[in-house]
């Protein structure tokens, strides 16, 4: 789950890490009532939106006066930016970050994230903030840092803050306000489910003060249900309808571009669907795990879940049962199918336990349902028949 970055923020003040003052607006309107919170006579405006690349889109400027400010927030509120993350459609600003400018002098990059690989904490490190990290990492890796620490019960020792903050060759007074900072972001992984947490850029002021001066932080879905303080941090209008209908009935479902609708049962099985129709020349339109215990009533939902998106052509169903019985699923589909008058080409494919009972039931709806003997058979059938 994301969050915005006014809330990161808070949560990294929460654990004293060095932020900015600032504050949230829904509404115009509320600048002249929150306004006396901060001091300087310089703002910075942010569009607060679920995706990087808001500055390049005019959703980050510099405001120099009040009057400015008033100015640039109505032109900001309310309207879409693109990015390279947002897509084609952009996303609506409908609430803005004000918070007090700050005289930078250098710009660093710092993260914090789960490795599942290694089952360690990662800390990134490098001297190139206000970058994209990737692009640092394939052009000038010698700029940038990995040290993975081991989660325990008393936290970080002093050497493995030492090797994090190495890189960036802190004086004495910003070695402290680092060491708090690292120890914080520590914290918030392990005391609040954060799965990754991003300062970029982290700064120094002229007034060699060290500043988070913008925050990313994502938490582990998995996690929400015992942090109900996250949870309330949820903004709907910031996630595909699609996606909250499904989160719902428990589905696992990604909107992707493509015209092929995908119904699987596991993430490793979903994702080899997805390559195989990619490598027949289509794109999968979702990613969509319907779980390996799921009900006739959930694969009902997930099926009208796939047909909502009217960039689907045809829907390949490759199921391999095990706890997931065959026959539960062939119900719910040819049930499903029959309330909404399936209009687009389906192909099925399935294998393990009852799937013989699957099949009857799929060959008795008097559907046009394609039965495939295999993933490879499915996928060339489904490409197939939308061509």
């Amino acid at each position: 789950m994301n969050i915005h970055e006014h809330q990161a923020k808070e949560i990294l003040k929460e654990f004293g890490a060095p932020v900015s003052n600032g504050i949230v607006i829904h509404s115009v309107d509320e600048i002249k009532k929150k306004i006396s919170k901060l001091k300087s006579k310089e703002f910075v405006l942010k569009a607060q939106i679920h995706a990087g690349g808001r500055g390049k889109a005019g959703g980050v400027k510099l405001i120099k006066n009040l009057s400015d400010l008033e100015t640039q927030a109505k032109k900001m509120m309310g309207a879409v930016l693109v990015t390279h993350q947002t897509g084609p459609e952009g996303k609506e600003v409908k609430r803005l970050y004000i918070e007090e400018a700050s005289e930078i002098s250098k710009e660093f990059y710092l993260s914090c994230l789960v490795d599942r690989e290694t089952s360690k904490i990662a800390f990134i490190s490098s001297t190139e903030g206000g970058m994209d990290i990737e692009k640092v990492a394939s052009e000038t890796p010698d700029k940038i840092i990995t040290n993975k620490v081991e989660l325990k019960d008393d936290g970080l020792s002093d050497k493995e803050v030492e090797d994090i903050i190495s890189i960036f060759k802190f004086n004495e007074k910003q070695k402290i306000t680092a060491t708090k900072l690292i120890k914080s972001l520590y914290e918030i992984v392990i005391k609040r489910d954060a799965s990754l947490i991003e300062i970029n850029p982290l700064i120094i002021t002229k007034s060699n003060e060290l500043i988070c001066l913008d925050a990313k932080m994502n938490f582990d879905d998995n996690a929400i249900f015992r942090r109900p303080d996250i949870l309330n941090l949820r903004d709907l209008n910031e996630e595909d309808p699609a996606e909250i209908e499904a989160s719902k009935y428990g589905l696992a479902y990604i909107k992707l571009n493509g015209s092929i609708g995908c119904m699987v049962n596991g993430a490793g099985l979903a994702m080899a669907t997805m390559d195989i129709i990619k490598l027949y020349g289509q794109e999968p339109a979702n990613f969509l795990d319907v779980g390996g215990g799921a009900s006739k009533e959930k694969v009902g939902e997930a099926f009208k879940l796939i047909l909502s998106d009217k960039n689907v052509k045809g829907i390949l169903i490759n199921i391999f049962g095990g706890i997931m019985r065959c026959d539960v699923l062939a119900q719910g589909v040819v049930d499903a199918a029959k309330k909404i008058k399936l209009s687009v080409p389906l192909v099925v494919r399935l294998a393990g336990t009852n799937f013989k009972e699957g099949k009857k039931i799929l060959d008795e709806s008097n559907l046009k349902i394609l039965s495939a003997s295999d993933l490879n058979d499915a996928a060339k059938k489904i490409v197939e028949a939308i061509n």
